[in-house]
């Protein structure tokens, strides 16, 4: 029986993508339907930002872009092109925890820390945005970030402290 040739798979394109990553410029060869997500975790091997629905519903792979909270697993890596990226990893002053992380440590706001990652970078960018200022403002503002443990009361307590710390 003959068979039928099968099309060749679509060849894809790269091309070289240079962005600030935790403060530092760094260069890849990324192809264009690279994630930043996948960016982050598989080629620049900072795992802190996790992969968790891969639908941009749960949070956990939140990072800054510019500043601004943005879900990595619906961002190609090349829309990013001379963007500053702070992951996680990007927050804290050598030995020195970030006061969010430092919070989060302090008022026990993680279980398994799956979320953990998302959480912060989240809560870092609500206090500088400045218009969560009560509780309820909080949670709202940090609602696109789950956590299957449910530890939101003591991630709420974490940004309200660091707030309150001015």
């Amino acid at each position: 029986m003959p068979t039928t040739p099968r099309p060749a798979a679509p060849a894809r394109s790269s091309a070289p993508l240079t962005l600030r990553l935790n403060g530092r410029e760094t260069t890849f060869v990324v192809e264009s339907a690279v994630t930043l997500l996948d960016l982050l975790r598989e080629r620049a091997g900072l795992t802190g930002t996790k992969k968790g629905c891969d639908r941009g519903q749960c949070g956990a792979c939140t990072v800054l872009v510019n500043g601004r909270r943005t879900l990595s697993c619906l961002a190609l890596a090349l829309a990013h092109a001379g963007d500053e990226i702070t992951t996680v990893e990007g927050l804290a002053n050598g030995a020195e925890l970030h006061p969010v992380q430092a919070a989060f440590v302090e008022h026990d706001a993680f279980q398994c820390g799956f979320c953990t990652s998302g959480q912060i970078v989240s809560a870092v960018a609500v206090i500088a945005e400045g218009r969560a200022r009560t509780e309820a403002e909080i949670a709202e503002a940090m609602s696109g970030n789950l956590c299957r443990c449910g530890a939101y009361p003591n991630i709420v307590a974490a940004v309200a402290a660091v707030q309150a710390a001015g």
